[in-house]
């Protein structure tokens, strides 16, 4: 849309003309989400829903690092329990223990990281507890 607002047209006819013809074009149904409904359609209304969705997909935590590592040591024990098998409940434990022993090397700013690694013979030994029991 890089046409000029002819003079003595109203701007809003321009407008309205440039969306219908976009719209016959078939240009709408190449984006991504068309013929889907709005996720947040329902939920209450958040002044800061832009920046929230910008920092989810950038991969960025409001969260200070402390505090996001302990929330990611707790998914790892949930991704464990809910894992298909033990190598692949060991290679979660295996790449949060990583995670976990290189802040306790540099610990994070903010509040104390209050984690130590995981005993990952001792968590499978409790994931095996928890199937068989």
């Amino acid at each position: 849309m890089t046409d000029r607002k002819p003079p003595g047209v109203s701007f809003e006819s321009w407008v309205d003309r440039q969306i219908r013809e976009a719209a016959e074009r078939g240009e709408f149904e190449r984006l991504p989400g068309y013929g889907k409904p709005l996720a947040s359609i329902d939920a209450p209304y958040d002044e800061l829903w832009w920046i929230k969705g910008k920092m989810h997909r950038e991969g960025f935590a409001a969260l200070p690092p402390a505090l996001a590592l302990r929330k990611e040591a707790e998914d790892a024990l949930e991704a464990v329990r809910t894992a298909r098998s033990d190598r692949e409940a060991r290679a979660v434990l295996t790449e949060i223990n990583e995670k976990i022993r290189a802040a306790l090397r540099r610990p994070p700013p903010g509040p104390p990281l209050r984690l130590a690694e995981f005993d990952v013979d001792a968590v499978l030994a409790t994931r095996l507890e928890g199937r068989t029991g």
